[in-house]
């Protein structure tokens, strides 16, 4: 797996946000542990960005391998039982992440 695929998983992912659809600021970058990289997910005036970057003045971080991020964004991993084991970490603000993993959910 590659950080490009990775990144055109959520996109494909995140494909039926309409801007607007969150309202406010996000900012999470997530950490691809096994390929040492990042990308990050923001939303700022109701637009989405999905980019494969390091986000310096993010709001919260995940630590994920990307087999184990790919797996909960299409629902086969629970987020709560992921951070409960290990496998999911998280620097920052707790709700943002939440917020991140709904808005790709399509909630």
């Amino acid at each position: 797996m590659t950080l490009e695929s990775v990144v055109d998983e959520v996109r494909t992912k995140a494909a039926s946000y309409q801007e607007g659809d969150y309202q406010g600021f996000l900012a999470v970058q997530i950490t691809l542990t096994d390929l040492n990289q990042a990308f990050y997910v923001e939303v700022k005036e109701g637009k989405l960005s999905i980019e494969p970057f390091e986000y310096h003045d993010r709001q919260a971080n995940l630590k994920i391998t990307s087999a184990n991020f790919i797996k909960m964004i299409n629902g086969k991993l629970n987020s709560v039982l992921a951070f409960t084991t290990g496998k999911l970490k998280i620097d920052g603000d707790i709700s943002k992440a939440t917020e991140m993993a709904n808005l790709l959910k399509g909630k």
